[in-house]
């Protein structure tokens, strides 16, 4: 079923997936998820998209089917059903929600006790197998409709506890922009960004002011405007569910987000100290894309980089597995040990926003803040390319790089391809969640990477000298 990711539960509602199918789902998950336990608790929680009151509805229906027990979060972000799953013990949880995608599209991502991430490795598949062999005539459901809004003395705990991670004080006299994508940090922007000029900061599931993705350029357009035209000292914008956040600087440019894995690490271990002088763990995980200028200005900081495959799912439990203190990913995830291994998008604005408030308090702007990170080397970013035959396209860069490039110095297929040489690296990958691979490369020189990309792109698409 197209409706299975490696990650989640995602596609195009009545295209992918329909009301029949989610209540199958809710029937088969606690039977997988939380076996043997008929009256085990869930949490479940919706974005702002049009198709999630239905969503969820089905998805109530049929796990009180199973024989859960089911609490409605309401209107909320999906960290804050990882926060509240872990919090409250629950036996497991389930965020309804697309994240970044098209309006027309709704999904499910799925956690265990301590918000332990659900992928197709870890019981979706058994899901899948089991929906699959069940009669498909569901009719909907005749219960009540989902919670209308947030739950609020649950939005207050959780504003409380932000608060105290990162102080409001820790940013303040910074001028800014928040950009909401009229999505799901709405809800709390007002009280977690005070003195934020904030944009698109109603809810609206057809996303009608830009794509709820801020990795697409034209998402950003807005936020970067209004960055240059106020002369703000940065922006900052939401996905759709608010488990990402990204940045722009103070001349409305993009911060690529890997760059500031480091950024989150120093801040992360700042207020780790602030609490409890000793014992602050020192690793930091990152994705295999993560650029060599991040990986290195970690280890000058005495942090230990951990690499580890992309996607929520692999780093939520390598960051557990290894003990770290938080890590990030190039898609804009950045995950903490505090928040129980899970990603959230508001903590790390909070404290990449510290941080770039202390610069500014030091005669640094956010772009000379980042410029020993993000100067290091020439990046190209994360490029798509539509392949049918992915595993004849890896073939032939791995020949072309034999041919073309300098000698290896190490090469790991953790996820994808990463290839190390000493004048830079790439990693190419097939996408878990789209039909593309996607190829980043990063080299000491923009002549050199200029060089290399045109190399992997015609191995790519297949082109001959």
């Amino acid at each position: 079923m197209g409706f299975f990711k490696a990650y989640d539960m995602r596609g195009t509602f009545a295209a992918d997936f329909d009301l029949g199918l989610v209540r199958r789902i809710g029937r088969a998950l606690p039977k997988v998820v939380t076996p043997g336990g008929e009256h085990r608790r869930w949490l479940v929680g919706r974005d702002c998209r049009a198709t999630s009151p239905d969503v969820a509805r089905e998805l109530k229906a049929g796990l009180a089917e199973s024989g859960a027990e089911v609490t409605d979060l309401g209107l909320c972000t999906t960290p804050m059903v990882y926060f509240f799953t872990a919090e409250g013990g629950f036996d497991a949880s389930v965020m309804v929600t697309a994240s970044h995608n098209p309006p027309t599209d709704n999904g499910l991502k799925v956690s265990s006790s301590g918000a332990r991430p659900v992928g197709y490795a870890d019981g979706l598949n058994k899901v899948e197998e089991m929906v699959a062999g069940e009669a498909q005539d569901v009719q909907p459901s005749q219960a009540d409709s989902v919670a209308p809004s947030c739950d609020e003395s649950a939005l207050a705990r959780y504003i409380a506890w932000q608060r105290e991670a990162t102080p409001d004080d820790a940013f303040a006299g910074l001028r800014y922009a928040v950009d909401c994508s009229c999505g799901m940090s709405s809800i709390f922007a007002r009280e977690l960004f005070p003195g934020a000029m904030l944009l698109n900061d109603r809810l609206d599931g057809r996303f009608p002011a830009h794509s709820p993705n801020p990795l697409k350029a034209d998402a950003r357009e807005q936020v970067a405007k209004a960055v240059r035209e106020n002369g703000l000292d940065c922006g900052v914008i939401f996905d759709g569910d608010a488990d990402r956040a990204m940045f722009v600087d103070e001349r409305g440019e993009f911060v690529q987000p890997d760059y500031l894995v480091p950024v989150v690490a120093r801040a992360t271990s700042a207020a780790k100290k602030a609490r409890c002088s000793s014992g602050v763990p020192t690793k930091i995980i990152h994705d295999i894309r993560t650029s060599r200028g991040a990986i290195e200005a970690l280890k000058e900081d005495g942090f230990e980089p951990v690499m580890v495959p992309v996607g929520h799912v692999f780093a939520k439990r390598a960051l557990r597995e290894v003990g770290a203190l938080c890590g990030g990913e190039l898609a804009g995830h950045y995950y903490f040990s505090e928040f129980h291994g899970c990603d959230s998008g508001v903590l790390a604005a909070r404290r990449i926003l510290a941080e770039i408030a202390r610069a500014k308090r030091g005669g640094k702007t956010f772009s000379e803040m980042m410029a020993p990170i993000s100067g290091r080397y020439a990046n190209s970013g994360e490029v798509n390319f539509r392949v049918e035959d992915k595993t004849a396209a890896v073939e032939r860069v791995l020949e072309a790089a034999a041919a073309n490039l300098p000698p290896e110095v190490s090469r790991s297929r953790m996820d994808g391809i990463r290839v190390e040489y000493a004048q830079g690296w790439f990693n190419l990958r097939a996408s878990n969640t789209e039909p593309y691979l996607r190829l980043v490369a990063e080299c000491d020189t923009k002549e050199r990477l200029a060089e290399w990309m045109r190399i992997l792109t015609d191995a790519i698409e297949g082109k001959t000298a």
